[in-house]
């Protein structure tokens, strides 16, 4: 008996949930091939099949998990730039307790070593976080600068020992958001 015709898409998008948060855990280094298809519950071989290598993988696994942490997001969050601020800026964000925490502040410290095709996934789904913000914004500056203060604020605060000061940062950061939604007023 054959497989199913959807048994390859299948596999392939098991893989990249898996790949998807082992990599915005641990980071491109600390992640095996072996250890993504053991979570995904497959052979390495399957790997060959659906990607090039481990490289072509975590661009692709940077889509998926942007993909997986947008659709976790409360629909009502995201009303305006504020509540959005709100959302990703938070403690249960920063500490992982979402099924997907953000690539863009998760892997940041990650991409700069990587090769030219993940620097420009993560620069595609940077520019569709900007525009999704922009959205909210209603202007292409404060989106950045909003943009820019969330993945920043929420990177730094999870790269934190002190708590209490990572806390901080996050209101600080959700603060400033505030104030540049309000000199749009």
């Amino acid at each position: 008996m054959g497989w199913q015709e959807t048994h390859k898409e299948v596999s392939k998008d098991r893989i990249l949930c898996s790949a998807a948060m082992l990599f915005t855990r641990h980071g491109f280094e600390q992640i095996s091939i072996d250890q993504v298809m053991k979570k995904a519950e497959l052979t390495r071989g399957a790997f060959y099949s659906h990607f090039r290598s481990k490289s072509d993988l975590y661009a692709q696994a940077i889509k998926k998990a942007a993909k997986i942490a947008f659709k976790g997001k409360p629909e009502n969050r995201s009303q305006n730039i504020k509540d959005l601020a709100s959302y990703y800026l938070s403690t249960p964000h920063r500490d992982d307790e979402y099924e997907q925490g953000c690539p863009l502040a998760f892997l940041v410290s990650d991409i700069s070593q990587q090769d030219k095709q993940v620097k420009s996934t993560y620069t595609e789904t940077f520019k569709a976080f900007v525009a999704q913000a922009e959205l909210l914004a209603q202007n292409r500056e404060s989106a950045l600068q909003s943009a820019v203060l969330m993945i920043g604020g929420l990177a730094i605060s999870r790269a934190l020992a002190d708590e209490d000061f990572s806390n901080d940062l996050l209101m600080a950061c959700q603060a400033g958001i505030t104030a540049i939604s309000k000199d749009e007023s």
